[in-house]
């Protein structure tokens, strides 16, 4: 579930498959066999061994399980609330404890060489496959060629294919241990293979990164992305805040930061009574102005850079804070008047016809579709928290 940073190969990849007309087509109905031996030669030309090409790619067929699964991700039609009050679970807690007193010597080693502590590896760790317990098992290579063969994503997923092809011509996993989960991530924190051949490093003294059965390689190679990411060591990432019931909320806003001190000034409060860091912050609403709050530092930027589902990104950076120490968020100000996935749907159809872009009309709430609410509602003159509700649906309507 991670966010794609793309490599100098990638670029390549992208340069050498816009030359190949017959497989930059995508084909949803056509002939995949024809698809996946034009991809060969893709490959081929970019600079993977034709040896590994054909013998990582024999017999990989079309799943169409993988196309709907990939049509169905409801996990980005849920409030943050509900998704965080099933995946950070009690369970989860106590695993995720155990784990950082388990491995006590690699996360200070972690900590030391990249600067990023446990609870926020853990936290990353847990949430993606409970600890490696839960990687997927599904085949990488025939997922990839799948959703880079299908029509909604196809040059990203042939990126992802060819990398994953450099991935066993590197010699760190064979074809036949590529299996995760559906989209083609890998390992124990999902890596896709672009990340994989980017950040995946080997910790373990092996000399190869193995991402699914080396905790101290999946461990380090999480840390190594974060902190490549920007992660600035010793820094907060989330503090959950009290907020008064009234004041200028379009500042909310995770692409504005002010002064923690003005913050306080504006009647913002550690909710846990603390001091809060004197470091730049945004007041981020992930439910709107009745919801939770929290202020959100650089390291949570990083969070969004890792993942750019909102929803998710703000689960694992809150699972992070529980494991370091901070109690169960609280539920806000008063009842959230969140809208269904149908209505969230109409809402971006009234928002895209009055010439304010919320990104696809998919039902899905996305940042793109926040700032156009948030757009929405100043011009309107309701309170502009970039929360989608009912009144603006009305407005709309």
């Amino acid at each position: 579930m991670q966010t794609m940073a793309r490599t100098v190969a990638a670029a390549a990849v992208m340069i050498g498959m816009a030359a190949a007309p017959a497989a930059a087509a995508c084909g949803n109905g056509g002939d995949f066999g024809a698809w996946l031996q034009a991809f060969k030669q893709e490959a081929v030309a970019v600079g993977v061994s034709p040896q590994v090409v054909e013998s990582a790619l024999q017999g990989v067929s079309y799943d169409k399980s993988v196309i709907s699964k990939d049509r169905g991700q409801k996990v980005f039609s849920q409030t943050f609330l509900e998704f965080a009050g099933r995946m950070v679970s009690s369970n989860r807690m106590q695993s995720g404890a155990a784990q950082m007193k388990k491995q006590k010597a690699l996360f200070d080693r972690i900590e030391r060489d990249f600067g990023v502590p446990a609870p926020v590896i853990v936290a990353v760790w847990g949430l993606e496959t409970d600890f490696g317990a839960n990687t997927g098992d599904m085949s990488t290579l025939r997922s990839l060629a799948t959703l880079a063969y299908d029509c909604r994503r196809p040059q990203m997923f042939r990126e992802e294919l060819v990398d994953a092809l450099r991935i066993v011509e590197r010699g760190d996993l064979s074809a036949s241990e590529m299996r995760g989960a559906w989209a083609g991530e890998l390992g124990q924190t999902q890596f896709l293979a672009t990340n994989y051949l980017r950040y995946g490093i080997d910790y373990d003294g092996d000399g190869r990164s193995n991402l699914i059965r080396s905790v101290p390689d999946v461990l380090g190679s999480t840390a190594n992305y974060l902190a490549k990411l920007g992660w600035r060591p010793g820094q907060p990432w989330l503090r959950e805040v009290s907020i008064p019931t009234d004041m200028p909320w379009e500042q909310a806003d995770l692409s504005i930061k002010h002064s923690t001190a003005d913050w306080q000034a504006a009647g913002v409060r550690a909710a846990d009574g603390k001091a809060l860091p004197n470091l730049p912050a945004s007041l981020f609403l992930p439910m709107g102005r009745n919801g939770p709050a929290f202020l959100s530092f650089h390291n949570f930027d990083v969070y969004l850079q890792w993942n750019e589902s909102l929803v998710y990104a703000t689960t694992a950076a809150y699972f992070a804070t529980r494991l370091s120490g901070a109690g169960p968020v609280g539920k806000g100000n008063g009842k959230v008047d969140a809208l269904s996935a149908a209505e969230l749907k109409t809402l971006q159809q009234g928002l895209a016809a009055r010439g304010v872009n919320p990104g696809p009309i998919d039902g899905k709430l996305g940042r793109q579709t926040r700032t156009a609410t948030r757009t929405m509602q100043m011009q309107l003159g309701l309170p502009a928290d970039g929360w989608p509700d009912h009144a603006l649906l009305a407005a709309l309507r």
